[in-house]
């Protein structure tokens, strides 16, 4: 799936090409040597053709140029202070990388590929400085075919790398819409290696944090309790059509689907990736949300792509999430829809069968262990069945000496700052255990769990205070009544 480029970098591309430079001011400046301008003006404002044959006649002199030698500088460090001749031959950079294979092949098997450019970046804190963003252009570019190359670790790739994620990260950041796009762009262009998608994922905190933001900005919000995450109509959030569309909170159809290609390059990690997208940003609910209100073919295909990746290498930990997330209800009502893409139909019915033979072999006790297993809590149906704890509480104290309580304790152990709801599940938990066991309190106050709930009665939380009390009070309950 190739991308278009950005019609922002497109516009000041084109800009740039069309200024005039004094590049005879620049050599008497001493700013360029007379030997750097006549190869310059040897493909400068010339037909492709001619470029092409004259650095293929001279690949050594022209990777020289633009990123030096040992015996001169790169054009990049010698006109660093004359911001015109940088943005210029940025440009034309970026043109002769795409355009003449047999030169980003030299280039990149150059000693220090991406060294004169990397200070680049740092040129401007502005986001829309156009240095740094037309060199995060040339080294996504650069870096990209370097991967594909040189698969095994390299120490410039290893420097390279993490500088460019780190400020695409900036630009994504950003509220402009623009900026967005072109950051996921450049990082689609960088994800098609293992190696590339690793270490996206080492750096999640500042790569994936922002574009996860835009997703749950497309459902209309984070609360999965909300009227529309739960199935309502999501229609009315849809307006205009082809690219113009906007879905849930104003995000375009077209950083929606490229914040999707993201995603989905980075599930062929899927082993990888798969239990911290649980445990960190709730992927599951998220995209049987966004399959939704997804408002084209090419969004779905993306959608169903990414969950396949991601449950198939993570059956025992992300499947406990489908069912409470209607996930298999969503895929039924998508096979209503009339599709034609045939890998989106190939997706829907693989995932469609992998639903079908997880639901088909759980029994409601075996769904909420695989829950708690899983080390992430939502209020999936057991939680609040009565007669489900009527009937389990038991097995769940007893079987392999409280297996299912100490995990429940060690989930309950930790903070979740960013999901407390998962802290008033467990209390919740707790309180059916000492209803339905009363004899079992001093066994499972073992475990610790009569200690944390406590505790909990002091969270900021309302609903965490809430359940943590019921819980307490059903062991004040019988211990009173003794």
């Amino acid at each position: 799936m190739s991308l278009d480029p950005p019609a922002y970098i497109l516009s000041l591309q084109n800009n740039i090409r069309a200024r005039p430079i004094s590049w005879e001011g620049a050599v008497r400046a001493k700013t360029i040597t007379d030997s750097d301008l006549k190869k310059i003006k040897a493909i400068d404002k010339v037909r492709k053709e001619q470029r092409k044959q004259t650095i293929e006649g001279e690949l050594d002199t022209y990777t020289a140029l633009l990123l030096g030698n040992g015996e001169t500088k790169s054009i990049f460090e010698s006109a660093a202070k004359r911001t015109d001749i940088l943005q210029y031959m940025l440009v034309l950079t970026g043109d002769l990388i795409e355009d003449i294979p047999a030169l980003t092949d030299s280039l990149i098997n150059h000693a220090h590929p991406y060294k004169p450019l990397l200070p680049l970046l740092k040129q401007s804190n502005n986001a829309e400085d156009p240095i740094p963003l037309l060199t995060s252009a040339v080294l996504s570019s650069l870096l990209s075919r370097g991967l594909v190359a040189q698969p095994k670790s390299t120490p410039e790739i290893d420097e390279a790398l993490p500088k460019l994620y780190s400020y695409i990260a900036a630009l994504s950041n950003t509220s402009d819409s623009n900026l967005q796009d072109i950051a996921v762009q450049e990082y689609s262009a960088l994800l098609r290696t293992s190696k590339s998608r690793q270490q996206f994922w080492q750096q999640r905190k500042e790569t994936l944090g922002p574009l996860i933001d835009v997703l749950r900005n497309a459902t209309g919000g984070k609360d999965s309790e909300s009227t529309l995450y739960n199935g309502g109509s999501a229609a009315s959030s849809i307006r205009g059509t082809s690219d113009s569309i906007k879905i849930g909170g104003g995000v375009g159809l077209q950083l929606l689907y490229h914040v999707l290609m993201v995603i989905w390059q980075l599930s062929f990690e899927g082993r990888l990736v798969g239990k911290g997208l649980d445990e960190e940003h709730d992927i599951i609910p998220l995209y049987a949300q966004l399959l939704r209100v997804s408002p084209k073919e090419k969004t779905t295909r993306l959608l169903l792509g990414t969950l396949y990746n991601l449950l198939s290498y993570n059956k025992s930990t992300l499947m406990p999430a489908a069912l409470p997330a209607k996930l298999p209800t969503v895929l039924t009502n998508l096979k209503t829809r009339h599709l034609n893409d045939e890998d989106l139909l190939e997706d829907l019915e693989k995932l469609t069968s992998m639903m079908d033979e997880y639901t088909s072999s759980q029994t409601t006790l075996d769904e909420y262990a695989a829950e708690v297993h899983s080390g992430h809590l939502r209020w999936s149906p057991p939680h609040k069945n009565k007669d489900f704890w009527h009937e389990n509480a038991r097995a769940i104290v007893e079987t392999q000496n409280g297996e299912l309580c100490k995990k429940l304790a060690e989930i309950l152990s930790k903070e979740w700052a960013n999901d407390k709801q998962v802290l008033a599940i467990g209390c919740n938990d707790v309180a059916f255990l000492v209803k339905e066991c009363p004899e079992k309190r001093q066994q499972l106050e073992k475990f610790g769990l009569k200690a944390r709930v406590m505790a909990l009665m002091q969270d900021e939380n309302e609903s965490v205070r809430w359940e943590s009390l019921r819980a307490v009070g059903e062991w004040l309950r019988y211990t009173f009544d003794n």
